[in-house]
């Protein structure tokens, strides 16, 4: 099963008053699996099968979507895909969301220059969230990550160099939600290795995740900020094991960190043209003159 399916396990049976609650977000959960299709859409088959719903279950679930026009369902292939009003809502996100607009040339450039697998991921709550994948011409590609793929704060390059960015109070927090996931579906990511590869992260300025996704494929990550310090994503390149020597990794993070100025200024020029910082607050041009 996918992250659709442990999303929707962790919510429990729908039983007592939080029964409605408990649909929606049962619904809500759909969407990012359904979105990895754009083109094809999924099947109801496929759904079951990637989220453990019963039909009767995820057929409810996909008609509300429908009836909120989130997804809609092909009439000759009866397949579902993301519908009129998810585009909407994604246009209306888009001014606050374009990392991957001001950053999607710099993820080409690092698998061009490396020879890798280079990838843009953000942050969703306690999630690592791939936006963008881009291969190199080294002939043996990884694919521990795929466009749409989540994983927990922590596991994978860009998502360890996401949760070593953040305060340490709501690193630990953002651990402890993920502790069982991360237990379950991540087995050596124990919690003394992350604490050793957060401690040698923030030590360095860079990540390295040592395979703790699949064996043989480890990535190097580094964290991208928002104007107001926040964390806004992480870029990362992916190679086999065998190719991540730690002379090819020191490589790997010194063309990663030669984007991050770049793209943290295209951020600022871009939410200083709004006037309107990402977290709601206001930039210093419009705060009575002054800088905070």
């Amino acid at each position: 099963m996918d992250d659709s399916a442990t999303i929707l396990a962790r919510m429990g049976p729908q039983t007592g008053p939080a029964g409605g609650a408990q649909s929606v977000d049962r619904a809500l959960a759909l969407l990012p699996l359904i979105g990895r299709s754009p083109e094809t859409g999924i099947g109801l088959s496929e759904i079951v099968a990637s989220t453990g719903l019963s039909r009767p279950t995820a057929r409810r679930l996909l008609l509300a979507l429908m009836r909120a026009r989130l997804i809609e369902q092909d009439s000759a292939s009866r397949r579902y895909m993301l519908g009129e009003e998810a585009y909407v809502l994604g246009i209306l996100a888009a001014r606050r969301f374009s990392l991957l607009d001001v950053a999607q040339d710099a993820v080409q450039r690092l698998a061009d220059g490396s020879g890798d697998t280079a990838f843009l991921s953000v942050r969703r709550d306690a999630f690592a969230v791939c936006l963008q994948k881009a291969e190199g011409d080294f002939p043996i590609r990884v694919q521990a990550l795929q466009v749409g793929f989540r994983h927990p704060l922590g596991i994978g390059g860009g998502s360890l160099a996401m949760l070593a960015a953040l305060p340490e109070e709501e690193a630990a927090r953002m651990r402890a939600l993920n502790r069982d996931l991360i237990a379950e579906r991540y087995p050596a990511a124990t919690p003394a290795t992350l604490d050793r590869l957060l401690a040698e992260t923030r030590t360095r300025g860079w990540a390295l995740n040592p395979g703790l996704v699949l064996k043989n494929s480890w990535a190097v990550g580094v964290a991208l900020h928002m104007p107001d310090g926040t964390v806004a994503g992480a870029l990362s390149i992916a190679a086999i094991d065998d190719r991540m020597t730690p002379l090819h990794c020191e490589r790997l993070a010194g063309l990663l960190l030669a984007e991050v100025p770049g793209i943290e200024a295209r951020l600022r020029e871009m939410f200083a043209r709004s006037a309107v910082l990402p977290g709601g607050g206001l930039t210093p041009e419009t705060t009575n003159g002054r800088e905070r």
